[in-house]
């Protein structure tokens, strides 16, 4: 067996801005259930952030609401009087209902009820992209301003694409925004991509396994921009070399006989190498000059690259405060569709596969930054609040979709079913959300040690 190496600091970092995301959002949503709830005059017996097996961290009564904080960082729920949820009391169903109770108010005051949280998760994720956008406008790359082209690795390879390649367009249509190549061939099953190349215009066409290559790499994209690898500053403390040195404005443009092109490449190129002397070919001004180079034991000359805002122009767009809110309606929107998507493609793509794509809290948790970054957190937050909002509202006995579905069998059928029908559901529901759970944490366990 090969010892993982872990990074304790990092997994802290992602570990408490997953916690804190997920606070917010689950006190948020448990509220949208908590004020209708008071408003049709129910009674609420507990308001929990995290679940509280055997005991809570702290809880308080204020009137005939115990507040509290469980230990068990799963969720969190309110206890409305009468009504049958993941508590299982069922004792007080076997007394007649109050007027104070749940299954004693009318079916739309339940309806609202149980959508409530749901909809403050969906308005809080409109909410955060427009302040998202407000505070820190948006930036991406327009595919047409690759002039360097792309540099691409084994999936892009696999397409046909090729270092240097230009993105056109994507099933006939033009490619706005270079950063949702991979998201877009998978949201649109794509079947073509329009390249340039050399001069020439040409249409490639999108291999079957595509998607199910995309979903293995985690995010990861199919093809980076390209640019050139410019030397912007030297670490004199760290850098070795055994003959000449690297200065400032620097272009690396060959590595041990091979032709560099891009920093990406470079990357690639000098990462099997440590502890060991390289040969750099470098342009400087309009002479080559060749370099012998130490590496260390994480393959670093000991330099660090321009960045590739100094070769590549990006649209930048910024928002007033009022703008700002439409323009987050839509992001959030967008984000729904982009959810629903990927659910629908789990059933009707042949390349996507449920154990590929399903993922825990471990999954969740990579996908935030290994440092303090507010504009990705606040990101990550409204993503996750419209993730939690679409899960929840699947017609899955236990969560609030269930609710809803039973609630709306009812008010159409006139026909309530019964406790006893509600109680089994809910264990059933449970077993299916518990099932899932573990085998997404298992997904995720086995990904790590693979």
């Amino acid at each position: 067996m090969v010892p993982l190496a872990v990074n304790w600091v990092n997994i802290g970092i992602k570990a408490s801005q997953l916690i804190l995301s997920l606070s917010i959002l689950i006190v948020m949503h448990e509220f949208g259930h908590f004020l209708p709830a008071k408003l049709f005059g129910c009674r609420i017996e507990k308001f929990f952030l995290f679940f509280d097996p055997w005991f809570a961290l702290f809880k308080k009564k204020i009137g005939d609401t115990v507040y509290g904080l469980g230990w068990l960082p799963l969720g969190g729920y309110v206890k409305i009087s009468g009504m049958i949820d993941e508590s299982m009391d069922t004792a007080q169903l076997n007394e007649p209902a109050q007027p104070w109770e749940f299954r004693s108010k009318p079916a739309w005051q339940r309806l609202i009820v149980m959508v409530g949280g749901v909809t403050v998760n969906i308005i809080l994720s409109f909410f955060i992209f427009a302040m998202i956008l407000w505070k820190w406008g948006e930036e991406y790359l327009p595919a047409k301003n690759l002039k360097y082209g792309v540099y691409v690795d084994s999936v892009g390879q696999k397409i046909g694409l090729r270092n240097g390649d230009k993105i056109l367009t994507l099933n006939g249509k033009e490619l706005d925004n270079f950063d949702r190549l991979s998201s877009l061939i998978i949201l649109e099953e794509a079947k073509t991509i329009g390249i340039e190349r050399d001069g020439q215009q040409m249409e490639l066409p999108i291999p079957t396994g595509t998607i199910r290559g995309i979903l293995k790499r985690k995010g990861d994209p199919v093809a980076l921009p390209q640019y050139p690898l410019v030397v912007d500053s030297v670490d004199q403390k760290s850098a070795r070399f055994e003959s000449g040195s690297l200065q400032k404005g620097d272009q690396i443009i060959g590595l041990n006989g091979v032709t560099v092109n891009s920093f990406y490449q470079f990357h690639e190129m000098i990462a099997p190498h440590k502890k060991e002397i390289l040969d750099l070919a470098v342009l400087r001004g309009t002479d080559t000059v060749h370099i012998r180079a130490y590496t260390n034991e994480k393959s670093q000359v000991g330099f660090l690259p321009a960045p590739e805002s100094r070769f590549l122009t990006y649209t930048r767009r910024e928002y007033g405060f009022f703008e700002s809110f439409p323009a987050g309606i839509k992001k959030g929107w967008n984000t729904l569709v982009m959810n629903v998507t990927n659910l629908k493609l789990i059933f009707t793509s042949p390349e996507v596969k449920a154990s590929e794509s399903v993922g825990s809290f471990i999954t969740i948790g990579n996908m935030f930054g290994d440092h303090w970054d507010w504009g990705h957190f606040w990101s990550m937050t409204a993503l996750l609040s419209v993730v939690l909002a679409f899960m929840n509202i699947l017609p899955i006995p236990a969560l609030d979709g269930g609710h809803v579905l039973f609630i709306l069998y009812e008010m159409i059928t006139g026909r309530k079913p019964g406790d006893k029908f509600m109680e089994y559901a809910q264990i059933v529901g449970m077993v299916m959300i518990f099932a899932l759970m573990i085998y997404a944490v298992g997904l995720d366990v086995f990904r790590l040690f693979k």
